[in-house]
């Protein structure tokens, strides 16, 4: 079972451009089992659920994909050093040593604390294509990545306020 576990996130790893062959990548085995098993076990949970656990403007977002306005979020401007988690699932998304000022009016990171927590859908809402970006764990959605971001990515994950909870280190 652990070789099926290693060589999954290593084809995960491959196919979502996460390691090429200028990389080395630095894991246990506890490390791989723990965020696979983490990140494996769903949230599922009812709509009415999910509606008394959320605020609204987080089941909004997590639930019915919505987004908040530009500059309203409560972390779109936020500094402190920490960890950014799921606000449907508490499973960690971000770090704060990540996130750049993208003047977009939504937080933005340049890649997530594990490839294995974020997934990416492709959307094709409002006339073009974008990638959705989910939490892994509870389905929620979190908001969309793109490929302007700064190094050493050149992505930018633009993720709603309303979609994550942060915790200080």
């Amino acid at each position: 079972m652990k070789n099926f576990v290693w060589i999954s996130l290593i084809v995960v790893l491959s196919a979502c451009g996460g390691v090429n062959s200028s990389q080395t990548v630095h894991l246990t085995n506890a490390d791989v089992e723990r965020e696979v098993e983490d990140t494996l076990t769903k949230v599922v949970k009812t709509d009415e659920e999910w509606k008394k656990e959320l605020s609204p403007e987080a089941y909004d977002v997590l639930r019915k994909e919505g987004t908040e306005q530009a500059f309203t979020g409560k972390y779109w401007d936020h500094k402190a050093d920490g960890v950014y988690h799921c606000a449907g699932c508490d499973l960690r998304l971000f770090d704060s040593k990540t996130k750049f000022k993208s003047g977009t009016g939504w937080p933005s990171f340049y890649e997530p604390v594990n490839l294995v927590n974020v997934g990416e859908l492709e959307d094709y809402k409002y006339g073009w294509q974008r990638i959705e970006v989910v939490c892994n764990r509870c389905d929620g959605h979190l908001g969309h990545v793109f490929n302007d971001g700064p190094e050493p990515t050149g992505l930018r994950y633009c993720i709603n306020s309303a979609a994550l909870t942060f915790h200080n280190r």
